[in-house]
């Protein structure tokens, strides 16, 4: 047999059930918070017309130019796995006229996204999101409430987190400030990485987010886009501070943090956790007013986040996954023939009463059984024999403090709703 075929491919990995209470337990969370401030999920395909990435995310991105899992259909359409999800959320809501419905439309999104890149701690070729956009407003308190929904829902899960922002500009003053440092950057090449010299044409904002040690000093002295933000971006970000210290959300700006994608514009933010490393973003986001219009409908403004699933896991303090670990209320000790058939039907019974139970289907001793019991963490166990047949009463085992006592079904099923 071919080995390969018992691998996963690289940057994959399988979750495995011991890992999914932690997942469950994050997406239950999110859900519940979202709630809250308003926001419905959507559910977008795990593929679109390359096209849409291209034109939304921006043609010179390294996502599209070299990290997109592309294909054509038998037609020959070309099509991509998801990259990322903001641009089908903004297709679905252009497809569907939900820009209709009164007010702000608030959308979250939980799922894979795909990315052909190199294989780092916390990163993976399929790797997990959650996301939210709020479509309909270029007001700037909606971009405070996004942010306080992210951090109230952080704060659940017991994750310490800073606040980065900044202002990348919009149409109106970016082109000109991307020429200024496009200029100072030619003028540098010699102390950039290869991948710097290349952003320098294709994407130079790209460049102040490199984290290559040897381009830092270059990157520290170049002229700052805060010092070239047109009067109505600049108003708008001192709205954006206004509003975050109203609702006494800290934050650090942050000259050098810019986006990857082409759309974003005006405010840009980043989550950090020091739990995580050198590789310490948990979430990116911000405002993209002209995305719609990319994509060929009206001018929709927008502010959404995208937040790693994966790495925030990863970083879930042990009290907090203990709290996602749900192991059987009962587990049915059976012995003997005649027993494992009513242990069958009393699994049955319970069941139908909402009651976690678990038994065993191999003819194990009363020790083993126990033992099978104390490792999936079993908090009683009801023993079944010949003489608990007999009498139509079953000894009920407490494994926590190792106390007994005879119940019969109804009661059994009284002690659990109790």
């Amino acid at each position: 047999m071919d080995d390969t075929l018992l691998s996963n491919l690289p940057g994959t990995r399988d979750i495995l059930p011991e890992e999914m209470s932690s997942w469950h337990l994050v997406e239950d969370a999110a859900r519940k918070v979202f709630a809250c401030y308003g926001f419905e999920e959507i559910r977008t395909p795990l593929f679109e017309a390359t096209e849409l990435y291209a034109r939304g995310i921006g043609g010179e991105t390294d996502v599209v130019g070299k990290e997109m899992y592309t294909f054509s259909d038998q037609s020959g359409k070309s099509m991509s796995l998801r990259p990322e999800a903001t641009a089908s959320v903004v297709r679905a809501y252009l497809q569907h006229s939900m820009h209709r419905g009164a007010g702000l439309t608030k959308l979250y999104y939980i799922g894979p996204m795909f990315r052909h890149e190199k294989k780092q701690k916390g990163r993976w070729r399929q790797f997990y999101q959650i996301g939210a956009e709020a479509l309909g407003s270029e007001h700037p308190a909606v971009e405070t409430e996004v942010i306080e929904m992210l951090l109230s829902f952080l704060s659940s899960l017991g994750v310490q987190s800073r606040l980065l922002i900044n202002s990348v500009g919009d149409a109106n003053c970016r082109p000109q400030y991307i020429d200024t440092l496009r200029a100072e950057l030619r003028s540098r090449q010699g102390s950039l990485c290869d991948d710097c010299r290349r952003r320098t044409e294709t994407n130079p904002l790209r460049v102040l987010d490199c984290k290559v040690e040897t381009c830092q000093p270059t990157i520290n002295d170049l002229p700052m886009i805060a010092d070239h933000l047109c009067s109505e971006c600049a108003h708008h970000f001192e709205l954006v501070k206004q509003y975050l210290q109203e609702a006494a959300i800290a934050y650090e700006i942050v000259p050098r943090l810019v986006r990857g994608l082409d759309y974003y514009v005006r405010t840009a933010f980043e989550i950090v956790s020091g739990d995580l490393g050198a590789q310490n973003a948990l979430v990116g986001g911000g405002r993209y007013d002209g995305l719609a219009e990319v994509l060929g409908g009206s001018r929709v403004p927008g502010f959404g986040f995208a937040m790693g699933l994966d790495r925030l896991v990863m970083i879930l303090p042990q009290e907090i996954q203990a709290r996602g670990k749900h192991p059987p209320d009962l587990f049915l000790a059976h012995l003997g023939e005649a027993a494992f058939h009513r242990a069958l039907e009393v699994a049955r019974i319970t069941r139908g009463n909402g009651i976690f139970c678990q038994l065993e289907f191999s003819d194990g001793s009363l020790k083993s059984q126990l033992r099978q019991a104390n490792r999936i963490g079993a908090r009683t166990v009801l023993i079944i024999g010949e003489e608990e047949m007999a009498r139509g009463s079953y000894t009920l085992k407490s494994m926590e403090n190792s106390t007994q006592t005879e119940v019969t079904i109804d009661q059994l099923k009284n002690h659990f709703k109790k």
